[in-house]
């Protein structure tokens, strides 16, 4: 059952800059399905047209859930520009689902809550331990190896500038 365990001390394969970007939405009317089942329909889209892209620059994502109430995204980025590159695509899946959400949201009257926020983390400022866990997180996103290969303790891996 689950994903597959991996043994020992991981860390995630992640050596340059991540951009991470997390994105949510409180429901705050659960009865008011018309308001928050299309921004919750609306993202699986996004990440299945991202994820299909090896282009796009979005390394991986993690499906979270929060306080009562709350869904939310952490995705993972090559670079900032990458994603805001997505952001502003014609072409792309985000702009109609943000006009569409822009609009309900006008029409909902604080029926359904959104956020988002963005951390552009440079080369030798993250780091990362997994112990006898699936593939998750940045790990997923970009990979594990042992952490030996990136130094034994959180200090030795946040001073690898970009290694």
């Amino acid at each position: 059952m689950g994903a597959e365990l991996l043994a020992g001390r991981m860390t995630a394969e992640a050596e340059g800059d991540v951009t991470l970007f997390l994105i949510g939405m409180r429901i705050n009317r659960f009865r008011a399905l018309r308001s928050w089942l299309p921004v919750f329909k609306a993202m699986p889209r996004m990440l299945r047209e991202l994820s299909k892209d090896e282009e796009s620059g979005m390394l991986g994502y993690q499906l979270l859930f929060g306080p009562p109430r709350v869904i939310y995204v952490v995705q993972y980025w090559a670079s900032h520009e990458r994603l805001l590159e997505y952001s502003v695509a014609q072409d792309k899946e985000h702009r109609p689902a943000w006009a569409a959400f822009n609009r309900r949201i006008r029409e909902g009257r604080g029926k359904v809550g959104f956020w988002h926020e963005t951390y552009v983390v440079p080369a030798g400022a993250h780091e990362s331990v997994y112990i006898n866990m699936p593939e998750f997180g940045l790990g997923k996103a970009a990979g594990v190896v042992p952490v030996g290969r990136r130094g034994d303790r959180a200090a030795d891996r946040l001073s690898l500038k970009g290694a």
